[in-house]
């Protein structure tokens, strides 16, 4: 260890006037052992510093290189780890903890001896030493704590010892002044001894003849002493006036100060007093206008809101710490509170009577619409409420209860005026639907209540499906239109299963225009009416406020109520519900109205159900798109759950007729009923339904519809007696892929297909049957022919059969003339003239596929001829252009 130090301390620390005075051998705790050296230094020249370095062997050599060296003033701690058992470990803090192990205990506890030594000689600096033996650093203290600082420490440095270079210089000059000091030691000794001795005494004549001084300065000192004294004497008299001035001063700032505080005081004072004055202090004119104000002309009302806003922000200003605490403004919040309840009572007042004054007005203007399809107008009363907005709005921000009040009021007066001019307004319309006037008998009116109207209705809608209703207009209208609408064949269906005719469409348009004018004007009423809640009573669409109104009101009790039955408070969830719960509660008769115009219009005619569908489909769209769960909106949607209903009744009714249809047994069936009014239908309803919403449920019933009429034209044909079976399902299959192609419904394009195949296999299938075997002995020949040749005989070797031989074919050919084939012809297209109907004109199609299939036979037969028999000159007594000429001739003449 002690080489490691010379080299050490010859090649790294020498060079940077350093000496090197502890090394210990440690590595990393916890790391691979990578062995480096912690060594202790201070540096030659003054001031000393104190480091510790850290120096590892070079990677590429034997050589030592200073990696990284921490000043010793910055060392906090020295963690010994044990300081009883003997431990290699020891931790160094200084800007962090590092770990070392030592290669031995000894080591270690020297160079934390040697620390300890360094910190008391040169820093003085209070370094933590822990878990180190009390032993171990008593063992430098042996005479007394300085000794110990200094004599292991001159052990370590006086072990080593080089001259600087000044002293080298030095020595140098002097040998140089004597150049035998080399040669002659001795002499050079005695020289010096007593150049030694010349000094000394230069030394003691210097102190000798300096006394003289010192006595001079002694005088010097003891007349400065005297001076001192004289000074003290007078700054104690300056001491003495300056404490009777600084009495006098501090008595002076105290006043002062009391002064100022004073003014701060009045200045908080005066300004707490201006707070009061400016913030809550009503004007006179205010005060007037609060009390006797005239809540009827345009600047009574406008100076009664400037006045109400001035007091509600008296009231609401925020009082600062205390002020609540002064009589003068318990005081004004008190006149300000009782001017509040005044103005509050005045204006509730007030606006009732106008609600009343408006439900006066309005009821006499209800005689000049009872003639005419339309709503009394609202907008002048809305006009000149909404100049009471703002007094709303401050009624609803500081007396709630008053705001409820007049809003129970509003809906109470609106809803039974409402009710008037809307229950007229319906029965405008009932009349101009039924054509009859209010002198005349009038029908009977459908019941306002609810279980009523679900009576009538079932009324209206028998299992049956015909008009149940004992009035005797509509009864009137029942027969009549019975009579001039329904054939014999359609003396079962209904009556909104009418033939199209001028006065049917005549009858619908007038519903549909009626129907239309209806929605039309309830349209811009409910909106005209939710649009004024909203601006009058302050209820914005999209905010939230406190639970105050019932999300839920009773119609029939007639009030919005802030308590259920059960007496638990209902909240409502937005200012958006409670206008809702208003429009539902003041146009509560709308519902039951127009259901009841509704089941009216289809007791008329069924199919009147297909212009409500498509007319309240497109109100209820346009309705969504402006707010989806508006009064309007939801109202329209139950209205249109009700008109679907009765057009899926009408659907079914129509399936239900077809299935009862009964034919004559004496009579050809021709088209059916229901077929025929299936087009009339499908016509209808393209018409109405063309760009409509709802297109989706149209397509529905025609796929019933279609199905239905397929089945039971099927059905007909085999129930048929008179008609042949293929002639009834070619003629209505006829009309029916006629109808599908003329309207080119899309959803139907698979039975118009269907409906084309089966008209043609039908068609065929009754000419086959129909035309048989014209030749019927020439066919059992040749069909005796034909079995020869299936047997296995040559068909040029069949005449050689004697049942087949030319002359059996010659007799008969000759069965069969030209003028026989004529009459059979004849005979047959008077039995085809009889099975066939005329509105389908089928006739000319038929007759031309028989004489195809004529022609058709008669070239299978000569084709037999010339196989069979060939070259016996054996031929028809007949051509093809005979039967052309028979046929053509046969129909001319019919």
């Amino acid at each position: 260890m002690t080489a490691i130090k010379h080299a050490l301390q010859r090649d790294i620390f020498t060079p940077n006037d350093e000496r090197l005075l502890s090394i210990v051998n440690v590595c990393k705790a916890g790391k691979k052992k990578k062995n480096c050296f912690l060594c202790a230094t201070v540096t030659t020249e003054r001031p000393v510093q104190v480091k510790v370095v850290k120096v590892k062997k070079s990677d590429k050599g034997d050589f030592y290189k200073r990696q990284i060296a921490w000043a010793l003033r910055d060392l906090a701690v020295v963690d010994a780890k044990d300081a009883i058992k003997e431990n290699p470990e020891f931790d160094l803090h200084f800007e962090k903890i590092y770990k070392w192990v030592a290669s031995s205990t000894a080591e270690k506890n020297a160079f934390i001896s040697c620390i300890w030594k360094l910190n008391q000689r040169y820093l003085r600096k209070k370094i933590d030493f822990v878990n180190v033996s009390s032993q171990l650093l008593e063992e430098s203290v042996p005479s007394g704590e300085n000794q110990s600082v200094t004599g292991g420490d001159e052990e370590a440095v006086d072990e080593y010892q080089e001259l600087n270079a000044r002293e080298e210089q030095d020595i140098e000059i002097m040998m140089e002044g004597c150049e035998y000091a080399i040669s002659n030691a001795e002499a050079f000794a005695e020289k010096l001894s007593r150049e030694l001795q010349v000094l000394d005494g230069a030394n003691i004549q210097s102190i000798m003849a300096s006394e003289k001084q010192v006595n001079i300065l002694m005088k010097l000192l003891d007349e400065a002493l005297k001076e001192v004294d004289q000074i003290e004497l007078k700054l104690s008299s300056y001491e003495e006036m300056l404490q009777s001035v600084k009495e006098q001063m501090d008595q002076i700032s105290e006043s002062n100060h009391l002064i100022h505080l004073s003014n701060t005081n009045n200045v908080k004072l005066l300004s707490e007093i201006e707070f009061l004055v400016n913030h809550m202090d009503l004007a006179k004119g205010h005060i007037k206008a609060l009390q006797e104000g005239d809540l009827a002309s345009s600047r009574g009302i406008e100076a009664c809101t400037n006045a109400a806003d001035a007091l509600l922000q008296c009231m609401n200003v925020a009082l600062r710490p205390g002020h609540d605490m002064l009589l003068a403004v318990k005081q004004q919040q008190q006149r300000f509170s009782d001017l509040r309840e005044l103005f509050a009572r005045r204006l509730a007042s007030h606006l009732n009577n106008v609600f009343v004054q408006q439900g006066h007005d309005q009821s006499s203007t209800l005689a000049q619409h009872s003639v005419e399809l339309t709503l009394p107008n609202h907008h002048p009363f809305h006009r000149d409420l909404l100049r009471y907005a703002k007094l709303m709005e401050w009624l609803k921000s500081t007396d709630y209860g008053k705001y409820e009040g007049l809003t129970k009021n509003y809906m109470d007066y609106l809803s039974r005026l409402y009710e008037r001019e809307i229950k007229d307004f319906f029965e405008v319309a009932k009349i101009k639907m039924t054509g009859t006037t209010k002198e005349s008998k009038k029908f009977a009116t459908l019941p306002r209540k609810e279980s009523a109207v679900k009576q009538e209705t079932e009324s209206l809608h028998g299992s049956s499906g015909k008009l149940t209703g004992s009035t005797s207009s509509l009864n009137k209208l029942s027969v009549q239109s019975s009579g001039n609408r329904r054939s014999q064949s359609s003396s079962l269906l209904d009556m909104g299963n009418m033939s199209a005719s001028d006065l049917d469409v005549a009858d619908r348009t007038k519903f549909d225009k009626i129907f239309e004018q209806v929605l039309s004007e309830l349209e811009p009423l409910c909106l005209a009416e939710q649009d004024f809640i909203s601006k009058f009573f302050k209820l914005q669409q999209h905010q939230s406020i406190p639970g105050t109104m019932a999300e839920a009101e009773d119609l029939d009790g007639g009030t919005l109520s802030r308590q259920h039955n059960c007496g638990t408070p209902l909240p409502v969830s937005s200012e958006k519900d409670m206008i809702r719960q208003m429009m539902i509660k003041i146009f509560r008769c709308i519902e039951p109205e127009l259901n009841n115009l509704i089941a009216l219009g289809d007791k008329i005619d069924s199919f009147n159900s297909l212009y409500m569908l498509v007319k309240m489909s497109h109100h209820v769209w346009t309705a969504q798109n402006v707010d989806p769960a508006s009064f309007l909106s939801t109202t329209l949607g139950n209205v249109l759950v009700t008109v679907k209903r009765n057009f899926d009744k009408c659907i079914s009714n129509q399936i239900r007729q077809m299935e009862e249809v009964k034919i004559s047994k004496k009579s050809k069936v021709g088209i059916l009923p229901f077929v025929a009014e299936f087009e009339e239908f499908a016509g209808l309803a393209e018409s109405i339904f063309k760009n409509a919403e709802r297109r989706g449920d149209l397509d529905k019933a025609y796929t019933k519809l279609i199905r239905g009429v397929f089945v039971n034209v099927e059905k007909v044909a085999n129930e048929s007696q008179k008609t042949p079976r293929d002639v009834v399902m070619m003629e209505n299959f006829h009309h029916i892929f006629a109808t599908l192609s003329r309207l080119k419904i899309s959803c139907l394009e698979a039975e118009k297909k269907d409906a084309k195949q089966k008209y043609t296999d039908h068609l065929q299938s009754y000419v086959i049957y129909s035309l048989g075997q014209p030749l019927e002995k020439l066919n059992h020949f040749f069909e005796g022919v034909e079995a020869r040749v299936a047997q296995g005989i040559r068909e040029e070797e069949v005449s050689y059969q004697l049942a087949f031989n030319k002359q059996e074919l010659r007799k008969v050919i000759k069965e069969y003339p030209g003028k026989e084939v004529k009459k059979g012809l004849d005979n047959l297209y008077k039995k085809v003239d009889k099975h066939l109907c005329e509105e389908e004109n089928l006739l000319q199609v038929v007759w031309h596929s028989m004489q195809d299939e004529f022609i058709r036979q008669y070239k299978h037969f000569e084709g037999l001829i010339a196989r069979c028999y060939p070259g016996s000159g054996v031929t028809m007594e007949f051509t093809i252009q005979d039967i052309l000429d028979y046929c053509s001739s046969i129909a001319q003449s019919h």
